[in-house]
């Protein structure tokens, strides 16, 4: 039999735990991301990503203590996913309905 190892699920990029990227600048985290990723951050985040996460933060702030934000709905397929939106649930429009 196959005894799985796996750990208490914790979340890390690239081996760096998820507090150590949230006390991260833009810069040092541009460091770290794939080309394209790179490339579209330091050309700066348009008007929609932007207003995005600022509907997220908003929610989060809104919500009671304790509880999960309600989930957040949003039409961009290609937004890039970063170290601050981790923990919320977005609903993505594909056509017809918005999976999460």
């Amino acid at each position: 039999a196959v005894v799985s190892t796996q750990s208490t699920g914790k979340f890390t990029y690239r081996g760096i735990d998820l507090d150590k990227l949230l006390d991260m600048n833009n810069d040092e985290l541009t460091q770290l991301v794939h080309c394209r990723a790179r490339r579209r951050f330091t050309r700066g985040l348009k008007r929609k990503p932007k207003a995005l996460i600022k509907k997220l933060r908003k929610d989060k702030k809104n919500c009671v203590e304790g509880e999960k934000p309600e989930a957040g709905r949003t039409h961009l397929r290609d937004m890039i996913v970063t170290p601050e939106m981790v923990g919320y649930i977005i609903g993505i429009y594909y056509g017809k309905t918005f999976n999460q």
